[in-house]
């Protein structure tokens, strides 16, 4: 059984998915908006339970994030998950930087983030079903 958990994601399939069994904050926002969303929960003693660039899909090509983080928050803050948020940020923000994300036409911006979407939800649903 996996632990209870806090999802953080910008991904409305994610919220769907997950807001009858954890606690959901949906953020009105960018990937990196997510990102510094969870990281603020790391400072206030909450952990990471799934990696924050899982999957092989870069945040220079995706706008969808879903992180998952602990229920309760410790009293101090988990350092391991801490640094590791960090350095996703980091690795985002020069990803994104060096590579910003690409423009699609209209006509297949739909479709596209709808696969970006059922990604996103995927790889979260996996990494607490298995």
């Amino acid at each position: 059984m996996r632990e209870k958990a806090i999802i953080i994601t910008n991904n409305v399939l994610s919220k769907e998915g997950f807001e009858k069994t954890s606690d959901v904050v949906f953020v009105e926002g960018s990937l990196m908006d997510v990102m510094k969303m969870a990281r603020d929960y790391v400072h206030k003693g909450h952990r990471l339970l799934t990696h924050p660039l899982m999957g092989s899909i870069k945040p220079n090509e995706t706008p969808y994030k879903t992180i998952a983080i602990s229920l309760k928050a410790d009293n101090s803050v988990n350092l391991d998950s801490l640094n590791l948020m960090e350095n996703s940020i980091e690795t985002s923000e020069r990803l994104i930087s060096n590579k910003p994300p690409r423009k699609w036409s209209k006509d297949i911006i739909d479709r596209v983030y709808e696969d970006y979407r059922v990604i996103d939800f995927d790889l979260i649903y996996q990494a607490f079903n298995i």
